[in-house]
Parts: structure tokens; sequence; C-alpha cells
């Protein structure tokens, strides 16, 4: 294949992924969306294969299918609990080659630029293993996060602002050095030195070590000082990052391929971000660099005793939700992490089905962060069949609230905090939330009392016109719906 077709295959499988952009944006058509971000790579990949750049087959045959049997493997193995931790570590992998790819294009000997090339390259290749740095150190410790392998408070360390400011500066003006670590003068002296061997990469190499160790800090202090309902839009942020680097690695490898595909991911991930912190009524700057509450004592995991709830939840049976559910003409339920742990999902559309076939006037109300990441409750009620139409957003239905019988809410927890609207100290504070409490009657399906993943207690459970079902939440589904 010349280069001529390879260019062609390249802007085909670049339509294929805007239009597959296009096509994940909404509920109904993200199928479609999918078949055409697949069908666009896989063109990507033959046509890169078999393109005039490749001379040795064995090897990179070799590494398609290690790599395609460890993705077959996650795919398999993976559950959807599991995915955002999984998006996670996926993101870490385009980080680490952002790195190594600067890394070997920088210490190719048979690679030479001169000139105002060589600056363009070397800029290329700093800020390559610069975003690819940190978006590895700052997904594995997401993915530890979310995987609960660490703690989801956020590390708040002493003068970290200060910290952060440091490393910047330092990089930046090792960025500097770098650029000038190379031969100068005319071309015909650049050349002269090259040739005697006078390349100036081994101080090189030097400054983006020291660098790449910088950037490695930077990412895991940037999002261990994150608190846990923040994740979401960590999530988000490191998509944006991770195609940044893609692109980085496109311009030090001139892969215009790359370069596209980079900059789509990292400008979608960059406004997915920034509609989350709207949506959360946070600032994206302030999230990123872990200065969420920052006069909160509680938002550095020390809350105070006199802070917790007093009162005393009261239970409620399936059987008595049942009976609630039976002489409601309005139901909303709101879903949560914990839905998808207990894999309620199928049992929930089925109450839904039977809600339905009742006349009862069913809904589901979803917060833009439920879950672990953008849209997890959205994927989970579609793997369900719920019907698209009965899936609304926060701000469809927030103001119905009021007038609904009955709130099911089924492991959810921080998005229907009332501590976010009625407690300035609290970590979540300013947060929108998912106003449950306004409903006639609100039925928590929790298997405990305890704290959700921001670490916060919620006055909800205590509530006079809350009831506490407790237990797996599936199996409390699939009890109500015995009962019904």
């Amino acid at each position: 294949m010349n280069s001529g077709m390879v260019t062609a295959a390249y802007i085909a499988a670049a339509i294929l992924f805007i239009l597959s952009l296009a096509g994940l944006s909404k509920q109904e058509t993200a199928r479609r969306g999918n078949v055409f971000g697949i069908s666009g790579m896989a063109l990507a990949i033959v046509a890169t294969v078999l393109g005039p750049g490749v001379t040795s087959y064995g090897i990179l045959l070799v590494m398609m299918g290690i790599g395609g049997a460890i993705g077959a493997v996650f795919a398999k193995r993976v559950e959807m609990t599991q995915m955002p931790e999984l998006v996670a570590i996926l993101h870490s992998f385009v980080g680490l080659a952002a790195v190594l790819v600067g890394f070997a294009s920088y210490l190719d000997p048979d690679t030479v630029y001169l000139g105002t090339e060589r600056t363009i390259h070397d800029v290329e290749i700093y800020l390559g293993i610069l975003i690819g740095a940190l978006t590895f150190t700052g997904s594995v410790v997401a993915f530890g996060k979310l995987s609960g392998k660490l703690g989801s408070k956020p590390l708040i360390l002493p003068n970290r602002h200060l910290l952060n400011v440091g490393i910047g500066v330092g990089c930046l003006i090792m960025l500097f050095l770098f650029i000038g670590a190379a031969p100068d003068g005319e071309i015909a002296a650049q050349q002269a030195a090259y040739a005697a061997g006078d390349t100036g990469k081994g101080l090189g190499t030097f400054l983006l070590v020291v660098m790449t160790l910088l950037a490695f800090a930077f990412g895991v202090h940037m999002v261990m000082a994150i608190g846990g309902a923040d994740m979401p839009v960590v999530i988000s942020m490191l998509n944006s990052y991770s195609g940044w680097a893609a692109a980085a690695t496109g311009f030090m490898l001139s892969n215009d391929l790359l370069i596209v595909v980079g900059a789509l991911v990292g400008s979608s991930g960059a406004i997915l971000s920034y509609i989350m912190c709207r949506a959360m009524n946070r600032k994206f700057l302030s999230v990123i660099m872990g200065g969420w509450g920052d006069a909160a004592p509680s938002s550095a995991g020390a809350a105070d005793d006199s802070d917790e709830p007093q009162g005393e939840a009261v239970p409620i049976s399936a059987d008595d939700v049942a009976e609630l559910c039976r002489d409601a003409d309005s139901v909303v339920i709101v879903p949560g992490y914990g839905m998808a742990v207990a894999h309620a999902q199928h049992p929930v559309s089925e109450l839904v089905q039977k809600l339905k076939a009742d006349g009862k006037n069913i809904r589901f109300a979803i917060h833009p962060v439920a879950g672990r990441m953008p849209g997890h409750m959205n994927v989970l009620l579609a793997e369900a069949n719920v019907p698209y139409d009965l899936v609304l957003e926060m701000d469809e239905i927030n103001e119905e609230l009021g007038d609904t019988d009955v709130v099911i809410v089924i492991g959810a927890n921080d998005i229907v905090n009332p501590s976010a609207m009625e407690n300035p100290d609290s970590p979540i504070a300013g947060m929108p939330v998912l106003e449950v409490w306004n409903a006639k009657t609100v039925i928590v399906s929790k298997r405990s009392m305890a704290t959700g993943y921001a670490g916060v207690d919620n006055p909800l459970f205590i509530r006079e016109n809350t009831r506490m079902l407790f237990g797996d939440a599936k199996d409390s589904v699939q009890a109500v719906l015995q009962a019904l």
C-alpha cells in the first residue's frame, strides 16, 4: 500500500471517528457510534500495518497478538462495575506509550533534525513525554481509588499548591535547557558537531529523565489530592490527557491520524470535564489541583463528630415497599453504584415493567456523576433494556420530585445527600444533587448506613419521610417484585 492509499485510509478512519463521537452523544445512537469507532480503528490498523513505513512484520504481528489477547481477556472478564477502573488503567497505557515513544524518538541515532526542525521536534518530544508521564501515574492512582485499593479521601499535603507550582516551573526551565542541549549555530556547524559525535543527547536524556520523574510525581499528587466524589471528573480529565498524549506522539512520529484522533479525544474529554464540573458546581482548575474544600477540615478526611447526623433510621420491609408502590401514582428510581455492584439492573427493569403495566408513572432520575464514571448508570440501564424515554437527567426531573409519591434510591448516596445544599462546611457543599427528600416518601435501598464514596454522612437516611430497605440491592428489588 503506497503513501497515497495510506493517507486516504487515514482520512476515512478520521471521518469514522468523528461519526463515532456523534453517535455516542445519544443513547439511541450509541451502538451505531461504537460500530463506527471499531470500523475506523480497524481501518487505521490495517493501513498502518500495510503502509510503507513498516518493514519488519514478525515482531509487529507478535506484539499485536499479545495486545489483542490481553484486550480480549479484559473484555471477557471485566464486569460493568469494573468499567471505570478499566478505563483508568487503559488511559495509563496510552500515557506510558507516549513516554516510551518519546524517549525512543529522541535516542534514535538515525534521526537527526537541524535548525528550526530540531527545535520543533525537541518540543514535541518534551511535551509528549510530560503529558504522557502525568497521565500514566495519574491514571494508575485513579485506578487504585476506583478499585478500592486506595482510599477515596483526598490526600492534603502541606503547601501542596506551592509544590505543584514548583514542579511546573521546574519542568518549564528544563524545557529551555533541553532545547539548548543540542549543538547550536548554523546548520553546517550542527552537521559538523553531529559528525564528530557531539549530539548533546547525554545532557538531553538526563533532563528528560528528571522531567519525567517530576511529571510522575505530579500525576500522583494531582489525583491523590482529589476526593472520591470528584473521581468521575478525573476520569474524563485523564481521558483528555491521554488524547493530547496521543496527539503529541503523532507529531513525534509524523503520523497524521494519531494527531487527528488525539485531538478529537483530547478536546472531547476536556469538554466533558467542563460540562461535568458545571453540573457539579465546581471549577475545573480547582478540581484538578485538589483545591476543593480547602477551608473545610472534613475535605481532608478529618470529619468532626459533631457534624454527623443526629437521629435514627427507620427500616422498612419489602412487603411495605410493595404496598407503597401499589398505592402510588408516580414512582421515581434513583440508581447508584450500589445497583451496579449488586447487579440489580435486570430486577429493576422487571420492577419498572410491572409498575408501568399497573399504570404507574415510572421514571429514572440520573445524576451526572452517578456511579464511578460519566454515563455509568445509563449503560447499565440500557444493558437491562430500560426504555430510553424513561431515563431522565437531573435537570429534567429535579423540579418534579416534589410531586412524586415514592422515590426509590438504589445504592446511591452522595448524589442524594442534602448536606450538599444545607451544610456549607461539607466536602460536597454546592454540588447539585437530586432533591429526593422533597418527595412524599423516600425508600433507600442500602446494605448499611455506611457513607458514600466521598466519605460524607448522609442525613437523608434519618429524615421523617425516609425509610431504609436494608440488604443487597438485587435481593431487595426481587423481594419487592415478588410482593407485587
